[in-house]
């Protein structure tokens, strides 16, 4: 009997057949980041580039020396609205001299950044381990998030042409990023988050989570045992459980951290429960990171995700203790 349910939930994550068989589950949302921290933009298909979703995490916000801000320690991050051209995501766009990112935040003047200017570099930016050169987006930009953070900061643009940080060799070896957190692309599941509404005093949104790609149609927690899918014939693997920070606990609506969901999280979604052979490290887990096999490779052409695409599993690990975190 437990042989016929371990195959049975399996089957339900393989999508039936697996592989080009049923899907397992839609992709339901595509949000991209481009300002690294701030709202994220959902966007009805987008682009992969080398380092993930083109635009993607491209900004960050530094201090006076250089250390990008998140919304760990800079919350009123949450509250910066960032506005891209529709047509920026279409597959063979480029950027012209008056196409502009637009950014909001209350109590301020909308500030329009251009997408393709001239731009001197500054070095000793750094997000985590990682330093490099980045492009300085201008007086107007610094003096704009100096007057919002009550501090000196400045606006930064990834130096593709000179810079390169990779992922973590030890989950995912050849891989690049710009200034996300840690992998090109998090994965999550409606179905994951409604589980945990359903036990929360108070729901949350799944803006907590911060997600790449959300998806529908599957069983909760699903996402944790992709291995290896395939949405629109590119091939994703998972390559680790995501650890969640601090920032899941605060509002993305008025920048307000709290304990929740985290709190909750910690009693069914922690190490000590999903990975209880594995060292305790404390953490608790919601989504999967994912890398993109063809973002390896220089062509562009046809690499691009829709709202509705279908998603097929076509490997899975067989326990979230498998699966590395």
């Amino acid at each position: 009997m437990a042989m016929e349910k371990a195959a049975s939930f399996l089957s339900s994550l393989l999508g039936g057949g697996g592989g080009d068989g049923e899907p397992a589950a839609t992709v339901k949302s595509i949000l991209i980041y481009p300002i690294k921290s701030c709202r994220g933009i959902a966007v009805p298909q987008a682009p992969i580039v080398s380092t993930g979703f083109r635009w993607d995490r491209q900004w960050v916000v530094v201090n006076a020396k250089g250390r990008a801000y998140t919304q760990r320690v800079e919350p009123k991050l949450a509250l910066v609205q960032v506005e891209l051209p529709p047509e920026a995501f279409a597959e063979d766009w480029q950027a012209t001299a008056d196409d502009h990112m637009v950014i909001r935040a209350p109590g301020m003047e909308p500030l329009k950044i251009p997408l393709a200017a001239e731009r001197t570099t500054i070095d000793d930016v750094s997000v985590w381990e990682w330093s490099g050169s980045a492009y300085d987006e201008g007086a107007k930009a610094a003096e704009w998030f100096s007057t919002y953070f009550e501090k000196p900061s400045r606006l930064v643009r990834f130096k593709e042409a000179s810079e390169t940080r990779p992922t973590d060799p030890d989950y995912a070896q050849g891989y690049k990023i710009m200034f996300t957190d840690c992998f090109p692309f998090l994965i999550a599941s409606q179905g994951s988050l409604d589980a945990l509404n359903e036990i929360l005093k108070e729901p949350v949104p799944m803006n907590r989570f911060r997600p790449n790609i959300l998806v529908d149609g599957c069983q909760p927690y699903s996402e944790d045992l992709w291995k290896t899918i395939k949405i629109n014939n590119l091939t994703f693997q998972g390559v680790k459980l995501c650890n969640r920070c601090k920032v899941p606990t605060i509002d993305q609506d008025n920048g307000i951290p709290g304990t929740e969901p985290t709190e909750t999280l910690m009693t069914f979604r922690s190490d000590e429960v999903l990975r209880p052979s594995h060292k305790n490290k404390r953490q608790v887990y919601f989504g999967q990171n994912l890398v993109c096999k063809e973002s390896l490779s220089g062509n562009s052409k046809g690499k691009i995700i829709k709202v509705g695409d279908p998603v097929y599993v076509q490997q899975a690990f067989t326990s979230s203790n498998e699966a590395p975190a």
